[in-house]
C-alpha cells in the first residue's frame, strides 16, 4: 500500500456537475481530491481486506442474533424500551438488509484493525461506487496509470444485484428519502434509487420532512398516499427522538435499513464482538466506557457519533486529541487507540462496503487528523500490476 501523487484530470469538475456530484466541494474546501491515488496489490485487497469484512460481517449477524434475545445487551446499547420489541422482530423476521461500510485502520501491514461499523446510514457511497470508477478509466485512457491497473470495485453491479434480490420482499409505494438540504445525503439516495430502478423497482422520492403521518399512524406521501417500504437516509436513534417516532412500531412501514440495523450501527457492538470473539486480529480491545478518566492508549467514542464527532483520543505517548459535536450526551464505549497510518502527512481511513452480505469495494477518506471528521476528503485507489502480471503495491 502507498500513496501515489498524479496529475488531475483537467475536466474533472464538468464530469462531476454532468452526474450530479454536486458535493464534490463542500464550504470551499475540497471533499473529491484526485491529486493521488492509493495503490495496493492484490493480495493485500483480497486478504487484508475482503476476506476479513465477509467475516467481521458474519460475526456481526451472529451478534444480532444474540443481542435480541438479552434486554441486559439492549440496555447496553441504550435501545429505547419502546422499540426493543419492534427491533427484535424485524430480525425475526429477516427483514431485508441492502449495504453497510465498515471503517478500517490499515497500512499495507499487519492486520486491518476495525474502527465501527456503519451499517444504518452510511455515506460516502457514490463516489465510492460510481466517481472513483469513473476516473480510473478516465486516468487509464490518458495514460495517467499504469497499465493494467484495476479497482476493488464492483458496489454498483452488486447493489443491482441486492435490489433485485430483496425486490419481492418489498412493500409497495416505495421511496426513498433524506433531508432536503443535504446535498451529499440527496446525492446517495439519487444514486440508490437510480441502482433500484435499475434493477426494475418501480420506486419515488420525497424529503424527511415531507412525510406525513395519517390519523390512523400510518406514514404518508405528499399524495396522502401509504408508504409501504421507505428507504430512508436519516438515523433510526434519530428518528426515535423526533415526535413521529412514537408511531413507528405499529405504523406497518417497512424501512431500509431495517430496524435491526440500528444494533450494528451502533458503537456499543465493538465491545459485545471483543467479548465474544476476544483477540480477533481484525478486532480492537473495547468495552463500555465506566465514565472514569480515560487512560493513555484508548479512545472514547459516544454510541451514536457520526462523522468523528465527540472523540477523545489519549494516545500512548500521551497526546490528547479531541473533537467537537452534539452528541454530548449519552454512554460511551473506550476501544483501544490504535492510530491510523501516516503517509506523506496524510491519515487514510478505509470504507469497506458490504452489499447484500458481500464485500464489493473500498473508499478511502483521509484527513489531517488521526480522527476522521466530517471534512476529510474521498480519495481514489486503485490495484497496481507490473509489467511481468504480477500484482504489486
Amino acid at each position: 500500500m502507498r500513496r501515489v501523487a498524479t496529475a488531475e484530470r483537467p475536466d474533472w469538475r464538468d464530469k462531476a456537475a454532468a452526474c450530479g456530484f454536486g458535493f464534490h466541494t463542500i464550504d470551499d474546501a475540497p471533499y473529491w481530491d484526485e491529486s493521488a491515488y492509493y495503490a495496493f496489490s492484490l493480495r493485500e485487497i483480497e486478504d487484508d481486506l475482503e476476506a476479513p469484512t465477509e467475516e467481521l460481517h458474519a460475526m456481526a449477524l451472529d451478534m444480532v442474533d444474540r443481542i435480541v434475545g438479552s434486554e441486559e445487551h439492549m440496555q447496553q446499547l441504550a435501545i429505547p424500551e419502546p422499540y426493543r420489541d419492534w427491533i427484535a422482530q424485524s430480525w425475526r423476521d429477516r427483514q431485508p438488509h441492502l449495504y453497510g461500510r465498515m471503517d478500517f485502520a490499515y497500512d499495507g501491514s499487519g492486520p486491518a484493525k476495525l474502527y465501527e461499523l456503519n451499517y444504518d446510514t452510511p455515506t460516502s457511497l457514490f463516489e465510492a461506487a460510481f466517481f472513483q470508477w469513473q476516473w480510473l478509466e478516465d486516468q487509464l485512457a490518458r495514460g495517467q496509470l499504469p497499465a493494467g491497473s484495476d479497482q476493488f470495485n464492483s458496489i454498483y453491479e452488486t447493489l443491482v444485484e441486492a435490489f433485485g434480490t430483496i425486490a419481492r420482499n418489498i412493500a409497495r409505494p416505495f421511496h426513498f428519502a433524506a433531508v432536503r438540504d443535504s446535498m451529499e445525503d440527496q446525492g446517495t439516495v439519487d444514486y440508490l434509487r437510480d441502482c433500484a430502478l435499475q434493477a426494475g423497482i418501480e420506486c419515488g422520492a420525497l424529503a424527511i420532512e415531507d412525510i406525513g403521518v395519517s390519523d390512523d399512524g400510518r406514514f404518508t406521501d405528499l399524495d396522502d398516499n401509504v408508504i409501504g417500504c421507505l428507504f430512508k437516509l436519516y438515523p433510526l436513534e434519530d428518528m426515535f427522538r423526533e415526535s413521529f417516532g412514537q408511531h413507528l412500531p405499529r405504523s406497518g412501514l417497512q424501512l431500509i435499513e431495517p430496524p435491526w440495523k440500528a444494533l450494528l450501527s451502533n458503537k456499543g457492538i465493538l465491545p459485545l464482538l471483543w467479548d465474544a470473539h476476544r483477540g480477533h486480529p481484525n478486532l480492537l480491545p473495547a468495552e463500555f466506557d465506566n465514565g472514569g478518566a480515560l487512560p493513555r492508549g484508548w479512545v472514547r467514542k459516544p454510541l451514536h457519533s457520526r462523522e468523528g464527532a465527540n472523540i477523545a483520543m489519549h494516545l500512548d505517548d500521551g497526546r490528547e486529541l479531541r473533537t467537537d459535536g452534539p452528541y454530548l450526551h449519552g454512554a460511551s464505549i473506550r476501544q483501544a487507540c490504535h492510530p491510523l497510518p501516516r503517509f506523506d502527512g496524510h491519515y487514510p481511513l478505509i470504507g469497506s462496503w458490504v452489499v447484500g452480505d458481500r464485500a464489493c469495494g473500498i473508499g478511502i477518506r483521509e484527513d489531517s487528523s488521526l480522527i476522521t471528521r466530517d471534512t476529510a476528503r474521498f480519495v481514489p485507489h486503485l490495484i497496481v500490476e507490473e509489467p511481468s502480471g504480477v500484482l504489486i503495491a
